[in-house]
């Protein structure tokens, strides 16, 4: 190691970088589900939620269910009532509230989290189910509610469920007089693994009941995978460089101690005269590596779970995790310190059974340069072309070592790969990005104030108010929302309705699948909306506000969109509000226009409308090509750390060639040439192979991202310029790696050649 300490840095430097990108990729696979499943069997979450139609059955045969074998435990039967809230209350959506009347919070099944207050002890009270982002904020308990035909309650506490099983309680007296037409029954079942399982389950415990009065069952797969999708969204890309980050260490081991033999004969000859066995004589070169190794292990753990804390908190924002933590458990890193010295002692035992081969005076007299006649046939080949004499030695060297060749330039490749599914995972998010969004035009988005909030009520109508910000300077387009809450048919939440009116063009354009609502009756979602409630375009499905219901096909998917959330067009809100009014306002200003002299004319029109410039950029857009770029810089340096160590090799083995070239005359900056050309046509061949690797890893990451849907327009992005420059990229690999070296060769002279000799 005294000896070698630029191999030995190498070394550690390659494991450090793997073993980085490994821990990240396991850590996002067990916060993956760890935190929900912790989370889940604390709060002895429900396996299914299942609702049931009290005119089918009753509450006695509903209870008995809880016997039935399969069931491990069970709560309930709970009534279950749909209360239509009015608009903007605690600061949420208006629409329909799933209540469910529970004595208290805890029990076999499902025990709710209090977050902030108490739970209901009488009639007129009831506990909020607060959504995901934090606590509520102060003042809000003791809020009175007045939702449609319903009496008034106050608000006594907030809570959570992780089983999702309703959007607020009350107390069992207080559901009776709401007279709820359903019943709620919370499950958990003996084999709870698949949904097969858990259909078998419900099927055996509902054996006894009508048939027709179970309407509803939520599974908990669901709510693991809707929780799960946003880290899974991230696995693609670190699991491929973690592979990536493995297969260059094992490569570059390798050829550490395939050159460490090859070079060391003499040491080798020399330790087996001193009485060393062939076995200690291999554990000498394991040992060799296995200190940088443990060290470099041991650094990229640390660093791994350093950067895993933001890395997980940009991946669960926004995501329930109940009383549990996300972060990076023990065994990840448990399993890199013990994998990663073993992989790089299995990568350098191939070449160090050379050294156990070998007989102590073989070693001793052989020589460290190739054997003779060794590509000499093609060295000869190109020393008859017109190409510069040190141009065709050069290309002629990789012929001399083939192994060791070979080698380098599959360590080219997984650099070029790397190179090419950032740019192109790049090119793919940059896209995504600016789906909907013309090059230099601003948009700027705007909120009507409700007395409900404690604002004032705009001035003028909605649609006036919609005239006047299509009136203002600089404005384009202008789209109306409106957003609500509604019950859907078959699902035990209710799901958020965005009602869209006006120029829709850019809303459209996010289309993957069918086409943007157009008239009453049509819908779409994001894929992980339609995952979650097993959809698909085409589908019917039923929705219900106020009272009032309509069928509704699902006509498009989305790029993305929240798992909870489904987008109207406004004339589907018509038929089941009367009195439809949108909340929020989006423009679009025409390229060039200020979006700040937009700001002060609306604030000037209307100062119950509150105006705010979006930003342009995506935290997901930001996180991808970050870590992307971060990690494309670490391997592909760490591929010219090999290219490096390969000409380092060449170099000390040709010292007396290079000894004997100067001394015929040639000049300094022939030897660099000469060694820079050595791996520049590597670079080439590398670059030709790697390129399609990478678009191949590009298509696997983008067509298996959970939570966005990508087009085929936005997975086409090479272009043959980029992948010329691409090309150049393994060329740039190889003479980065090569340069320092070739300049140390240069600075050789021919009588510290010769002495050496």
């Amino acid at each position: 190691m005294r000896h070698r300490r630029l191999q030995t840095f190498v070394i550690g430097l390659v494991v450090l970088c793997a073993t980085t990108t490994v821990l990240l990729g396991l850590g996002l696979l067990t916060a993956a589900s760890a935190p929900f499943d912790k989370a889940f069997d604390q709060q002895r979450g429900a396996h299914t939620v299942a609702v049931f139609d009290l005119g089918d059955a009753s509450r006695a045969q509903l209870a008995r269910t809880a016997r039935r074998p399969g069931v491990e435990a069970a709560a309930g039967p709970f009534g279950q009532a749909v209360l239509d809230m009015p608009d903007n209350w605690l600061w949420m959506a208006p629409g329909s509230l799933s209540v469910v009347g529970r004595a208290d919070p805890d029990g076999p099944v499902d025990r709710i989290r209090l977050l902030e207050g108490r739970w209901v002890g009488a009639p007129g009270e009831i506990v909020v189910n607060w959504p995901v982002g934090g606590t509520p904020g102060p003042g809000l308990l003791g809020t009175e509610l007045k939702a449609r035909g319903a009496p008034t309650l106050t608000v006594v506490g907030f809570a959570t469920s992780m089983s999702k099983s309703a959007g607020a309680w009350v107390s069992p007296e207080q559901m009776d007089r709401l007279r709820p037409t359903t019943a709620q029954m919370l499950y958990r079942f003996t084999d709870a693994a698949t949904e097969q399982q858990l259909r078998a389950g419900l099927t055996a415990a509902t054996a006894e009941v009508p048939a027709d009065s179970l309407t509803t069952a939520q599974s908990y797969l669901a709510l693991k995978r809707a929780f799960a999708a946003q880290a899974d969204a991230y696995l693609p890309f670190m699991t491929l460089f973690g592979v990536l980050g493995l297969v260059l260490s094992a490569l570059i081991v390798g050829n550490v101690v395939s050159g460490a033999v090859v070079s060391g004969h003499r040491h080798i000859g020399v330790l087996k005269s001193l009485g060393f066995t062939p076995g200690q004589v291999v554990a000498v070169y394991l040992t060799m590596v296995c200190v940088p190794a443990i060290v470099g292990c041991a650094l990229g753990v640390a660093v791994g779970n350093a950067v895993a804390g933001p890395v997980l908190r940009a991946a669960f924002s926004g995501i329930e995790t109940g009383s549990a933590s996300i972060g990076v458990s023990w065994w990840p890193s448990a399993v890199c310190l013990l994998s990663m010295p073993a992989l790089v002692v299995v990568a350098a035992l191939i070449p160090a059974v050379r050294a156990h081969r070998l007989s102590a005076a073989q070693a001793i007299t052989a020589g460290t340069a190739p054997r003779t006649g060794r590509g000499l046939r093609v060295q000869r080949r190109l020393g008859g072309t017109r190409l510069p004499r040190a141009v065709s030695l050069g290309l002629g060297q990789p012929f001399a070592r083939p192994g060791r060749s070979l080698l380098t330039m599959a360590a080219i490749v997984l650099g070029v790969a790397t190179v090419t599914l950032t740019t192109g995972l790049t090119s793919t998010m940059v896209a995504y990005e600016k789906a909907g969004k013309s090059d230099g035009a601003a948009r700027i988005h705007v909120q009507a104030d409700r007395p409900a909030r404690g604002g004032t009520a705009p001035e003028a109508s909605d649609r006036q108010t919609e005239q006047r910000l299509r009136s203002l300077p600089g404005a384009e387009r202008v789209t109306a929302r409106a957003l609500t809450k509604v019950s859907l048919s078959g699902a035990a939440q209710t799901v958020f309705a965005n009602f869209y009116r006006g120029d829709t063009q850019d809303l459209a354009s996010a289309i993957v699948e069918g086409h943007w609502p157009a008239g009453a009756g049509e819908a779409a979602a994001g894929p992980a909306f339609l995952r979650q409630h097993g959809l698909s375009v085409g589908d019917r499905v039923t929705v219900r506000l106020n009272g009032r219901q309509a069928p509704v096909t699902i006509v498009g998917e989305l790029m993305e969109g929240n798992a909870q959330a489904l987008d109207f067009d406004w004339r589907t809100l018509a038929g089941l509000d009367p009195t439809p009014r949108a909340a929020e306002y989006t423009i679009r200003l025409a390229p060039g226009a200020d979006p700040q002299r937009c700001v002060e004319a609306i604030g000037a029109a209307d100062p119950a409308l509150r105006p705010t410039v979006l930003r342009s950029d995506n935290a997901a857009t930001t996180t991808v090509v970050g870590f992307s770029s971060v990690f494309t810089v670490l391997l592909t340096s760490v591929a010219a750390l090999g290219v490096f160590n390969t000409v380092l090799l060449n170099i000390r083995e040709r010292r007396r060639d290079l000894g004997m070239l100067k001394s015929i005359g040639m000049t300094p900056r022939q030897v660099v040439v000469m060694t820079v050309s050595s791996v520049a046509a590597l670079g080439v061949v590398g670059a030709l192979l790697g390129i399609p690797v990478g678009i191949v890893a590009h298509r696997l990451v983008v067509d298996h991202v959970g939570v966005v849907s990508f087009p085929e327009s936005m997975k086409q992005v090479w272009h043959m310029p980029q992948l010329a420059a691409l090309i150049l990229s393994g060329v740039t690999i190889a003479v980065l790696g090569a340069l320092v070296p070739a300049r140390s060769a240069a600075r050789l002279t021919i009588a510290e050649v010769l002495h050496n000799e």
